[in-house]
């Protein structure tokens, strides 16, 4: 093991705490001891690692995932492999994005332990600030345009509209021919949106916001609604749907319980309410169809067509600031830490 392994800098969380401010004043940066190596993991010198909005419920102790404090935070970033368990050898020198839910220390760190089987090798084109943000978005809203086109939809609803994961789902709804309903919550992200070229955005803050979305819901015959938020605004997508439709939860930025659903659009009118887990979303995929899907997202990467928006970088020990900078504007895109 690399010896300035043994000593990991890294953000520290102490604790949980449901008020956010507080959440973030307590995380603190110090040192981690690198445990040895198992035989199928790899040790990544982090080169790049996103905050995403599930890492601010982490910290807050409402997400889904909950490790043993103190902990290193962090689901996501990219790399280079430093060293490897006898199994992996492979690895080393391997450019590669990683993720991670599991009960032990997380990306936001200068040295981070992977299983191999959780790490995507990155194609030399692609940078390490892209790369530091393909695990989590990029297949997320992959996985949701799938259940659009498995279900033969002519037309998708999504609220967060302004967010990366929205944007990815436009991209790769046009190359399918979808219509996409955009929802949003102010005023500059309808203008920013149409100036894109997106046709139907809806702000959810006007008196007949629920008006025009019934309207167009049916007027484009909408199958689907990709649900970011929760809260009231999962009831009001299964209402404007028509029949025969599903709303996918895959988010819960309203930070509160789902809300005002009518039980007879579920029973009468054939409507689904079901949750996007990504993790198990792929293990319903075969080695071969993970790395067909992974290599095809990381091209149009290469490409262009498919961009991580970047709003700003911080250097581990600014990670207070650096939070506060991204909770301000999440629609501004993601920040990144360098170490």
């Amino acid at each position: 093991m690399p010896e300035l392994a043994e000593k990991n800098h890294a953000v520290i969380l102490p604790e949980y705490n449901t008020n956010l401010v507080r959440a973030i004043l307590g995380l603190k940066t110090g040192k981690r001891d690198v445990r040895q190596l198992k035989d199928n993991e790899v040790l990544i010198k982090m080169e790049a690692v996103p905050c995403n909005p599930s890492d601010i419920a982490f910290i807050r102790g409402a997400y889904n995932v909950r490790k043993s404090l103190p902990a290193v935070p962090g689901f996501e970033g990219s790399g280079i492999v430093v060293d490897s368990g006898k199994d992996v050898k492979n690895f080393i020198g391997k450019r590669i994005s990683s993720f991670i839910q599991a009960d032990s220390d997380g990306t936001w760190a200068e040295y981070f332990i992977s299983q191999a089987e959780d790490c995507l090798v990155l194609k030399d084109e692609l940078d390490f600030e892209q790369g530091a943000s393909l695990s989590i978005n990029p297949f997320t809203a992959f996985g949701l345009i799938e259940l659009a086109m498995k279900k033969n939809c002519k037309a998708i609803i999504q609220n967060a509209g302004g967010g990366q994961i929205a944007e990815f789902i436009r991209i790769l709804a046009k190359m399918n021919g979808l219509e996409v309903i955009n929802i949003v919550r102010k005023e500059d992200h309808v203008h920013s949106l149409n100036a894109k070229g997106a046709s139907y955005v809806l702000n959810s803050t006007k008196e007949d916001f629920k008006e025009e979305l019934n309207k167009l819901s049916n007027q484009l015959k909408a199958g689907i609604a990709f649900d970011a938020v929760g809260g009231e605004q999962t009831g009001i997508l299964l209402m404007a749907l028509p029949l025969h439709s599903d709303v996918v939860l895959y988010g819960g930025l309203a930070g509160g319980l789902i809300s005002a659903i009518e039980p007879f659009d579920i029973i009468f009118r054939n409507k689904r309410l079901y949750g996007f887990n990504l993790t198990e979303w792929k293990q319903t995929k075969s080695k071969q169809e993970f790395n067909t899907i992974s290599n095809s997202i990381q091209d149009l990467m290469i490409a262009g067509k498919l961009r991580s928006k970047v709003q700003a970088r911080f250097k581990l020990d600014d990670v207070v600031n650096g939070i506060r900078t991204y909770i301000k504007s999440m629609s501004d895109g993601k920040i990144l830490f360098k170490t």
